[in-house]
């Protein structure tokens, strides 16, 4: 991550960035970023350390403030452009952010907090009037960067990763995926989370290649940009590609034509962040003749596994653990576990550091011989890894079984009426866990009739045996199904 800013003034005038049709070359980033470290030293050497915070709008101006909190000796702590107030302020109190740079349009929201806490707020263009000051000398055991968990079961976590954690969390994805100087990449990704910083916007400045920005989604927006035929590595969320095809199927013959020209232009689709439903895989094989490469990760780790570059990419799998990456599966007790399902653990210098002044909980994270467990469940089919669920809520335990809500929610997703879905657990006297679903259609739909069609499919203990019906089911930044919110339902 260090030699970034090095190569920024190697790749010179190559274009790096290009946000709402403007173009930024590798030199503009370098020379802003080091405008903007200056005016956050304000005079001081280095800030040690110090968190700040910041709330820009994906494109130049996040990027560029990235790199100067960095280049000042900061910690970047990135903040969702989409949070209400009081998720913000719980993560700059967390975080105890000394500094806070925000556009102009979330300076208002954040003022009074930053008063309040006698915090420095600043507008990204008055810090790029800094000059050229002498920049502290940065080391990769440094803390680099602190990013907030979802907090699906509990309050969020601060990840703290040093740069040399981000540093193989990227040189890794650059190997595997082969990223190059002659890419150019599409951000439609929050960059508040590892999937739009790491896999798109740093392994893109890393490696010499174009990220562009489309801040506000619109799936014609989208394949306006394809249609330039620039575009030639692709990262989204099923819910995404699930949108991209809806508005495929709107299409004239012509508009589906010149799209499936513009395919043949990209060498790399990825998905990630969320289970890929099959039937999302083969249908944008079907219209785009590119097969998604899936892959596993998450905060504290990056991407630890991925189903390969060149080769066979298993549906319904994440793929092998990716180089540099120590994978297992482990039991309840942490032993290693083979041919069964088991805990996912992973070894590497990709994993994070520690839980924000959380000491008792990164130390339960931490198997006593350094695995860090990461809930997820899964098993081995061919070498491949298949994702079961997480082990708190999509590992469900009803009348002595142990059943994947994933693999459910996988077959239910086939049922031509129903768009999507989120199998769960509630609490139950009899069953111990009770198997329950909700979905998403667009159209009247018979739940009965339903559960007849999944026994046909399916051992009859795994069926839900209640169901809600809702237009949309709620999702986090990601698009991520949020299954707590569902349980009141029930």
């Amino acid at each position: 991550m260090l030699n970034y800013f090095d190569k920024a003034l190697e790749y010179g005038s190559k274009i790096a960035i290009i946000t709402e049709n403007n173009t930024y070359t590798y030199a503009q980033l370098h020379e802003t970023s080091v405008g903007i470290a200056a005016s956050l030293l304000n005079g001081a050497a280095d800030l040690a350390a110090q968190r700040v915070a910041f709330m820009v709008n994906p494109g130049f101006d996040y990027v560029a403030v990235q790199w100067g909190i960095w280049r000042a000796g900061g910690v970047a702590v990135p903040l969702c452009i989409t949070h209400p107030l009081n998720a913000l302020q719980y993560v700059i109190e967390d975080t105890q952010a000394s500094i806070i740079v925000a556009d102009q349009g979330y300076h208002e929201m954040l003022s009074i907090l930053a008063a309040e806490k006698n915090i420095m707020l600043y507008l990204p263009q008055d810090l790029k009037k800094g000059s050229q000051v002498a920049l502290p000398q940065l080391n990769t055991s440094r803390n680099a960067m602190i990013l907030y968990t979802s907090g699906t079961t509990n309050l969020p976590k601060g990840v703290v990763t040093t740069f040399e954690g981000l540093d193989a969390q990227v040189s890794t994805l650059i190997k595997a995926w082969e990223w190059t100087s002659n890419d150019h990449t599409l951000c439609l990704l929050p960059l508040h989370h590892v999937h739009g910083i790491i896999n798109v916007v740093c392994c893109a400045m890393a490696s010499g290649a174009t990220c562009e920005f489309l801040n506000k989604f619109s799936a014609q927006g989208v394949f306006d940009i394809f249609n330039r035929k620039q575009v030639n590595v692709f990262m989204a969320v099923p819910t995404i590609y699930y949108k991209l095809i809806a508005h495929w199927d709107t299409l004239t013959d012509a508009a589906q034509l010149q799209l499936k020209e513009s395919y043949t232009h990209f060498r790399l689709m990825i998905s990630g962040s969320a289970a890929l439903p099959v039937t999302v895989m083969d249908r944008w094989k079907e219209i785009s003749g590119h097969i998604l490469l899936e892959r596993y990760g998450m905060t504290e780790i990056g991407m630890a596994i991925s189903n390969p570059y060149h080769g066979l990419r298993m549906p319904g799998h994440v793929g092998l653990a990716l180089p540099g990456v120590n994978v297992r599966l482990a039991a309840e007790d942490d032993t290693e576990v083979v041919g069964e399902p088991g805990e996912i653990q992973i070894k590497g210098k990709n994993v994070f550091l520690a839980y924000w002044q959380r000491p008792e909980e990164t130390a339960k994270s931490f198997t006593s011989d350094g695995w860090f467990k990461t809930g997820d469940i899964a098993v081995l089919n061919d070498g491949y890894y298949k994702i079961l669920g997480r082990n708190s809520t999509d590992i469900i335990k009803s009348g002595g079984y142990k059943i994947s809500a994933l693999e459910i929610e996988e077959v239910l997703r086939t049922h031509p009426l129903i768009t999507d879905c989120a199998v769960l657990a509630i609490d139950d006297e009899e069953w111990g866990e009770l198997v329950v679903a909700a979905l998403e259609a667009d159209a009247a739909i018979d739940t009965a009739e339903v559960n007849t069609w999944l026994r046909a499919l399916m051992a009859s203990y795994k069926t839900p045996k209640k169901y809600v019906v809702l237009k949309d089911l709620p999702r986090n930044a990601m698009g991520k199904v949020t299954k707590k919110e569902l349980k009141s339902l029930f």
